[in-house]
């Protein structure tokens, strides 16, 4: 998990999902070297978000944005139903 003082951010999964989070935390954290959930969640997307600076932004990390600069709350349905094409 960073050193720094941590953000507030909420992930939402699928009931399934979250299971599965769990499932891969109890199984494989203290042999991956994971502390918690949240330690396995924040290396999985800060990965994912290095991939997408290397590709949409030339590999430089992104400025950060402020929080509150997002849209809150969960997708509307027009949204979920381009997520799941």
């Amino acid at each position: 998990m960073s050193k720094r003082k941590p953000a507030s951010f909420t992930p939402y999964f699928t009931q399934d999902d979250a299971g599965r989070v769990r499932a891969a935390f109890l199984s494989t954290g203290a042999v991956e070297g994971y502390a918690s959930v949240s330690d396995l969640i924040e290396n999985a997307v800060l990965k994912e978000v290095r991939r997408l600076q290397r590709k949409y932004n030339g590999g430089k990390p992104w400025e950060p944005v402020p929080p509150g600069a997002l849209r809150t709350g969960r997708r509307n349905l027009t949204e979920e139903k381009h997520r799941t094409e």
